[in-house]
């Protein structure tokens, strides 16, 4: 049983400084995670992967009532959070863009994108949630794949099955992301 293992477990238990003498273990792999993360937004993003990692570190144990299985089940929740804290930066970020700071603008001098790297994160967002309902398994997948930078090995060892199902699951579930987006755009 790993180190990381063995103190999940004391946390389960309650043990006063078990999330103290986790984070050392975790912090390297979790920024890892988020700089991968952060790689993928476009540029500008305003979000750095440190202050990513420390804000779902936060909601990892903030109230101190969380139980983590294994580490899998621990980094699964993590790229959890970190999708959460993503979608809520696109999500203010577009409603400020949508006139939650109300400045008049003449629009004929501003050239209009297609769209801005924020709303395709709200969209990647809205179709995983349409997944969700279809099918959760296939959508914890994606959260630990594609916010959390999980392996497929990781992945199966959390959800306990094979590699090759966690592929062809991942699979499946890119393509019916790429489905759904396109028949929303």
């Amino acid at each position: 049983m790993s180190d990381v293992t063995q103190i999940l477990q004391a946390v389960g238990r309650g043990q006063a400084r078990a999330t103290e003498d986790l984070l050392p273990l975790v912090y390297d792999e979790l920024r890892r995670l988020a700089a991968a993360r952060m790689a993928q937004e476009a540029a500008g993003q305003t979000l750095q992967a440190t202050a990513l990692v420390h804000e779902a570190w936060l909601r990892l144990v903030g109230d101190g009532e969380r139980t983590w299985e294994n580490r899998g089940h621990f980094f699964g929740a993590a790229a959890e959070a970190m999708r959460r804290i993503l979608i809520e930066n696109a999500r203010r970020k577009s409603r400020l863009k949508r006139g939650g700071d109300l400045m008049r603008v003449d629009i004929s001098e501003i050239e209009l994108a297609e769209s801005t790297p924020d709303e395709k994160v709200l969209m990647i967002d809205e179709a995983l949630e349409r997944l969700e309902t279809e099918d959760p398994d296939k959508a914890r997948i994606v959260v630990m794949k594609f916010f959390g930078g999980l392996t497929n090995q990781e992945v199966a060892e959390t959800f306990g099955v094979t590699e090759r199902t966690v592929e062809r699951q991942w699979a499946f579930a890119k393509a019916w992301l790429f489905r759904s987006i396109q028949e929303k755009s």
